[in-house]
């Protein structure tokens, strides 16, 4: 998808009260009247945020009578998330790119050749029968 449906997408999500019409209408299809009565503006304004949030994609409506009833389109908000997606993975990419080179940097450097031979693991030294005992 375009960066452009992703900017009208961010555009709509923009104002609370659009952002708001879209919680209303995770319930179910509504209409304008209905969700006029649960937002602080009246029934025009309502009407324009509508028209707003359908043509950036995110809700459509349909005839129901002579009432119109609005409900979310499914997928409307893939472009905002394939947007944020892109981002965070660019983002989260570059973060461990630099944990990873300042992990580097903080480690001493072994010395020359260590990494060539094998560690040998110390082991306590067995009293020899060749060693003089002291006697008491």
């Amino acid at each position: 998808m375009s960066n452009q449906s992703a900017d009208a997408v961010f555009d709509a999500l923009g104002e609370p009260v659009r952002r708001r019409i879209l919680e209303l209408l995770r319930d179910g299809p509504t209409p304008v009247g209905q969700l006029a009565e649960r937002l602080p503006v009246g029934r025009p304004a309502v009407s324009k945020h509508l028209r707003v949030l359908s043509n950036a994609g995110l809700i459509e409506h349909r005839s129901a009578g002579t009432r119109n009833l609005y409900m979310l389109v499914p997928g409307g908000m893939a472009s905002a998330q394939q947007w944020l997606t892109r981002t965070w993975d660019t983002v989260l990419a570059a973060y461990a790119a630099e944990v990873s080179q300042l992990g580097q940097a903080s480690r001493p450097a072994p010395p020359p050749g260590a990494a060539a031979r094998p560690a040998q693991a110390a082991r306590p030294q067995e009293p020899s029968d060749r060693q003089p005992r002291s006697s008491p």
